[in-house]
């Protein structure tokens, strides 16, 4: 056996092994769906909890009144939460959007701070941690800035969190509200469904872990305070907290029915940023993280820690490898004769790919269609082969970040 003949079988098993993983977690998150669909939320307590929703924003003049209107139109008592709208050194007309808001609100207990590039402008953390400052609420729930949350979202996610005290906090899902604007849109939306929900379905399933999203989620604000509030120095806040939440001996639950609708990249160019500083933040947790691996304390989490590894580093090397090597023997640079069987299982994981996505789709309403099952075969051989270069990508600027030291600031997705 050569060397691109051991190369190749590496690769080929450590691919195998990831799609299998995502498989079975499929098979997992669509049976919690499908457990789930006749339960009913638990209801919130008859002395609801007061609730502080804190929204960070950072020239999001596009989308902030509609996103606050949904927020003001949540069916949760009006008076038992207040809505926390950090305008963070933003150089639109935000805040003046943001006063008309509260002049016309003025009975609501809605709270704007305004921040400049002394206070502010240094990440998503960092305005939390300005917002949480002026926070009451015993619990807190987060929002992004293009969001438009269905009305029982908060009610949802409230009444799961107080009906179990293991739960250290509780999230949503969200989906895309643009999802027909662009190929790219379907795209997203299909990923969302897919590779993040159903993902996060399984895992709660079969380990009672989640991983916190950027939006739509609630904790409880002892825990805030037990940490220390967000890391300012985290691009990707929502998973490094979730597993100092883990840390400290809570769960994290999936609630499926409490959804928000958010506005997604239309242009490649814009995605490409945003999905950029996931990875990048992505990678900046598992390094953060990694000794948590051989901690007793953490054996709980330690397939969360495989996963984002495995996801980041050992994925992307084995696809890179692979396709390099199959690249050459076709043009007769190197020969392995494990190259048949190799392109027969690359055949096999496009059908798994195309028809695991495929059945994930229809725990959706409205997403059961022909159309799909194309948008998924194209999107195999576009989609997720730009997710590479993003992976690689974000690899490149973090190790770039950490040469230079540069610190943490907000990176503006366009809004539409």
């Amino acid at each position: 056996m050569t060397i691109s003949d051991i190369l190749m079988l590496i690769a080929v098993i450590c691919i195998w092994s990831l799609l299998l993983v995502n498989v079975v977690l499929i098979i997992a998150g669509y049976m919690y769906y499908i457990q789930g669909e006749g339960e009913r939320v638990p209801a919130i307590p008859e002395e609801p909890p007061f609730v502080t929703i804190m929204v960070p924003a950072h020239n999001e003049g596009k989308v902030i009144i509609k996103t606050v209107e949904a927020l003001l139109a949540l069916d949760y008592p009006w008076d038992r939460y207040e809505i926390i709208v950090i305008n963070d050194n933003s150089s639109d007309n935000s805040s003046e959007l943001l006063a008309g808001l509260q002049a016309k609100h003025a009975t609501r207990n809605l709270i704007v701070i305004n921040t400049d590039k002394v206070t502010g402008g240094k990440g998503k953390s960092n305005a939390l941690n300005i917002g949480f400052g002026r926070s009451k609420g015993e619990l807190v729930a987060i929002y992004d800035a293009d969001n438009t949350p269905e009305r029982k979202a908060l009610r949802y996610l409230v009444g799961e969190i107080m009906n179990d005290p293991k739960l250290g906090a509780v999230i949503g899902k969200f989906r895309t509200r643009n999802r027909d604007a662009s190929l790219l849109t379907r795209f997203i939306n299909i990923e969302t469904l897919s590779f993040q929900w159903m993902a996060q379905a399984g895992r709660w399933k079969l380990f009672k872990l989640c991983t916190i999203p950027g939006t739509n989620f609630i904790m409880r604000r002892s825990i805030i305070e037990q940490i220390g509030g967000w890391d300012v120095k985290a691009i990707a806040e929502d998973t490094e907290i979730s597993f100092r939440i883990y840390m400290m001996g809570y769960r994290i639950k999936f609630q499926p029915k409490a959804v928000t609708w958010e506005q997604e990249p239309q242009t490649v160019k814009v995605w490409f940023k945003q999905r950029t500083r996931w990875a990048k933040g992505n990678i900046y947790v598992i390094v953060k993280n990694i000794r948590l691996l051989f901690n007793p304390a953490a054996r709980r989490i330690r397939f969360d820690i495989l996963y984002f590894l495995s996801i980041y580093f050992l994925l992307l090397t084995s696809l890179i490898m692979s396709d390099t090597l199959l690249i050459l023997h076709a043009l007769g640079y190197v020969h392995t004769t494990i190259a048949g069987f190799s392109s027969f299982l690359w055949l096999l994981a496009i059908t798994l790919f195309i028809v695991g996505t495929y059945i994930t789709l229809i725990t959706e309403k409205g997403e059961m269609k022909l159309s799909n099952l194309w948008i998924i075969m194209l999107m195999y051989v576009s989609y997720c082969q730009m997710w590479m270069v993003v992976a690689a990508y974000g690899l490149y600027a973090y190790l770039k970040d950490q040469v230079f030291k540069r610190e943490a600031k907000w990176y503006k997705t366009e809004r539409y």
